[in-house]
């Protein structure tokens, strides 16, 4: 009797600091990746979208892990996270710094030596990955973490913020993938897209995989360093 009244009476202080930390509910994880453009992009709907997500992120009292950089949609999300009082970890190769990391940096940053050790550490320190608008580099970055989920490298949730429809060509791509038989059912809904943040966000909290892998990796020689399992208590 004690001894539940002792639980109850913690779990009553764990929701009495969330709400004080404007909270509003746990979430199942505690980092997600956020791969974005170094540019603002034309719509000013980008821009916001950003923003967005990163107050969203703050909400659910999860930490940001990004690409480095303090301008463009990079610097719009990794602010609203680090104004909102939640931890920022940028990862970034020394090679791009004196030009990704013009207006002073934003919370913690972390030095690497090149884009593969960037992805790297940024998978690793992850438990879901969302992709707002950008270019090239976002592009590649996204298709890698669902390349690396089809291959059964790691079970962490794969997320599309498709603002103003800026992803329809390529979720259009993958579907007629589908249909020409280059990717199967089951692995097209390894991503998961939404129109806006706090939809995406729902729906990443109630991902379950549907796709199974039975290949087995070297733990000590997986790509991009994942784990295959979620750390306790994240992303299960």
């Amino acid at each position: 009797m004690e001894r539940r009244v002792a639980m109850e009476g913690e779990k009553g202080m764990e929701c009495t600091m969330e709400a004080a930390a404007g909270v509003e509910k746990a979430s199942r994880f505690r980092r997600i990746c956020v791969f974005c453009g170094s540019q603002c992009g034309k719509k000013a709907s980008y821009q916001e979208a950003a923003i967005e997500l990163g107050k969203e992120l703050v909400k659910n009292g999860i930490d940001l892990v990004y690409g480095g950089g303090s301008i463009g949609l990079m610097g719009l999300v990794s602010h609203a996270v680090h104004d909102g009082g939640r931890h920022v970890l940028g990862v970034i190769p020394k090679s791009l710094m004196p030009k990704e990391l013009t207006g002073g940096t934003i919370g913690e940053v972390r030095a690497v030596s090149d884009m593969h050790e960037r992805k790297a550490e940024m998978a690793r320190q992850a438990d879901a990955f969302i992709a707002l608008p950008g270019g090239y580099g976002t592009l590649e970055e996204l298709l890698e973490v669902i390349t690396c989920a089809q291959l059964g490298i790691h079970k962490k949730p794969v997320g599309l913020l498709n603002v103003d429809g800026f992803y329809n060509s390529l979720l259009s791509f993958l579907d007629m993938a589908v249909d020409e038989g280059f990717i199967s059912q089951a692995a097209r809904h390894i991503i998961i897209s939404s129109h806006s943040a706090k939809e995406l966000m729902g729906k990443l909290e109630e991902y379950v995989p549907e796709y199974e892998c039975t290949l087995v990796w070297d733990a000590e020689k997986k790509p991009l360093n994942f784990a295959t399992e979620p750390e306790s208590g994240v992303a299960s």
